[in-house]
């Protein structure tokens, strides 16, 4: 029985897909795997007992990696579970941007009572008008999950699309538009697109990689779009470029002190992924990651350790060794294991930068005094027996 607790409110239709071998409990230093959305998981203490997280959504900069990795507890995500409820919020983002439409709307919320409001509106709706979207040129910096997706509605709005990502892998390629241009100079993105709107993760190489040499690059009329992460986004150089007119408008939906209130920004409360259908996708996911997670060893998905999968648990032990990529660790545990006698009937090994993991099946029982052996071992994080 594997115990687990929600830190946020985790969507019920995901919950409901445990099985009988999953159990709510009240205190995560209690629980074997752990449910987060928003909740900052930097300060907490991990019981010893937790095994895996699982993040319903795809930032995950609320949560410790190295800290998890260094005790083997795997750090799931949910990519593209949520990707086309910020999909559309994009497609919104443009629209507000080129038509000031909420300043319309405002205009007239103030004139209630004001009999002759439709004359009026005749007079005043050419202070509201703005451009159409149709047949300007669209740059997508990053074509991950909702990348892709925000440059296929781009074509399909008419949209002459720019794409940029120099690590797009094969299986994101086959499911983009052929219409997309794909560059390999960001900066072709900066000096041709009316909008540019940003979907990387945040890491050391791009934060603030829209910066005061970017947008030097940028038309005077640009509509820059960050729905992704505020830290990607130089906001300081960007209200500065607003309010001498080098940007047209800037949509980013983290506000913060430095965007909210500014000319030209226009600041979303964190509605990217806010949406029934987003936040059910992502507690599916989640749920299902966990649940193949803890009852077969396979992991999909993980920030932190690479993906790994041997197929339903069906020997006498399944062993998860989680370690350093570093020489000559499976020549160890394929020693310790040889001189107890238990043949290892298959065995997979992965790595993802600075971790690996190592999955064995066995022939026989795998018992407590065998795995303090392999934990013992120069490199290891943590040593798992799935049953």
């Amino acid at each position: 029985m594997f115990k687990y607790n929600c830190l946020n409110n985790i969507a019920k239709i995901g919950l409901d897909g445990f099985d009988e071998n999953f159990i709510a409990c009240d205190d995560p230093k209690d629980a074997d795997c752990l449910l987060v959305r928003s909740a900052s998981m930097h300060e907490m203490e991990f019981g010893e007992n937790l095994l895996a997280i699982a993040r319903a959504g795809a930032g995950v900069n609320n949560i410790p990696l190295d800290k998890c990795a260094e005790k083997g507890i795997v750090v799931f995500n949910t990519p593209g579970a949520n990707a086309n409820g910020v999909k559309e919020l994009v497609i919104a983002a443009m629209l507000l941007a080129s038509r000031d439409i909420t300043g319309g709307i405002n205009w007239v919320s103030s004139q209630e009572g004001v009999e002759d409001i439709a004359k009026l509106a005749e007079k005043q709706k050419k202070a509201y008008a703005g451009t159409e979207i149709y047949g300007k040129k669209l740059g997508v910096i990053g074509l991950g999950a909702i990348g892709i997706q925000v440059a296929n509605a781009g074509v399909n709005l008419g949209m002459d699309v720019y794409g940029y990502d120099p690590y797009i892998s094969i299986d994101a390629a086959w499911k983009l538009s052929r219409s997309v241009r794909h560059v390999k100079d960001v900066s072709e993105i900066y000096a041709n697109c009316d909008f540019i709107t940003v979907h990387v993760p945040l890491m050391e190489a791009t934060k603030k990689m829209i910066d005061v040499n970017a947008i030097k690059l940028m038309k005077n009329s640009a509509i820059l779009i960050n729905l992704a992460r505020d830290l990607l986004v130089d906001e300081a150089a960007v209200v500065e470029a607003l309010k001498v007119g080098k940007l047209r408008k800037y949509v980013c939906d983290f506000p913060n002190p430095v965007n909210v209130g500014k000319e030209g920004c226009i600041i979303i409360p964190h509605l990217g992924a806010s949406t029934e259908e987003s936040e059910d996708n992502c507690a599916v996911m989640a749920v299902q990651e966990l649940t193949d997670y803890m009852e077969n060893g396979n992991i999909k998905n993980s920030v932190n350790f690479p993906s790994i999968n041997m197929g339903p648990f069906e020997k006498a032990s399944r062993i998860l060794i989680f370690h350093k990529n570093v020489a000559n660790m499976i020549t160890k545990y394929s020693a310790i294991l040889g001189e107890a006698g238990i043949n290892i009937s298959e065995m997979n090994n992965k790595s993802k930068g600075d971790n690996a993991v190592t999955m064995m099946d066995t022939d026989m029982t795998v018992n407590d005094e065998l795995v303090e052996k392999l934990s013992k071992a120069d490199g290891v994080y943590r040593v798992r027996i799935v049953k």
